[in-house]
């Protein structure tokens, strides 16, 4: 009887610490509108870049000419915002460890991206791209009003346009002007 007391105590007292870890895996978070925790908003948005960086160099060799343009703008935005993470973290004001690869779930994307040439890749890349920055607006969203680290919630809060602006332009995707009219 005193073991299974001292195993609810621990999961009892590690319960809230590991909530918002599986909160976040599991979009619990995102669908309450609950801030994520530093470490896991700055894993969230290290990999988020490292994919949109990656996918979109893909994307600059296999994609439409529309794709390409995007992807450009991608790399140079994501790189943008990967190096202001490490500048935050590195100097201290940020107290997180920084994901040196992606995990599992965008690895698996960004190999099937590998794979495929044409419409496939056309489709799976647009998909992804909106899947992503929605992804990355809900996170930054939520971080900029809830978040721990005044120094990261600022940082959010301004790049949070850019991302909104990025969310536009990837659902833009594959659709083609209409002959004649501008936009």
């Amino acid at each position: 009887m005193r073991r299974a007391v001292i195993a609810f105590a621990c999961v009892l007292f590690t319960g809230p610490a590991l909530a918002q870890s599986l909160g976040e895996k599991t979009g619990i978070n995102s669908a309450l509108g609950v801030a994520p925790a530093t470490a896991d908003f700055v894993k969230e948005v290290a990999i988020s870049d490292m994919f949109e960086i990656e996918s979109s160099k893909l994307a600059e060799q296999k994609g439409t000419a529309q794709e390409k343009s995007f992807a450009q703008q991608m790399v140079t935005d994501h790189t943008k915002t990967s190096s202001q993470l490490k500048g935050l973290v590195g100097d201290g004001k940020v107290q997180a460890t920084l994901p040196t690869a992606l995990d599992s779930a965008h690895q698996s994307k960004l190999d099937k991206l590998k794979g495929v040439t044409g419409k496939d890749f056309t489709s799976d890349y647009n998909s992804y791209q909106v899947s992503a920055h929605e992804d990355a607006v809900s996170l930054f969203e939520r971080y900029a009003k809830g978040g721990d680290n005044s120094a990261l919630k600022d940082w959010a809060g301004k790049t949070l346009p850019a991302l909104k602006h990025h969310l536009d332009m990837a659902k833009e995707l594959g659709k083609a002007p209409s002959v004649g009219q501008s936009r």
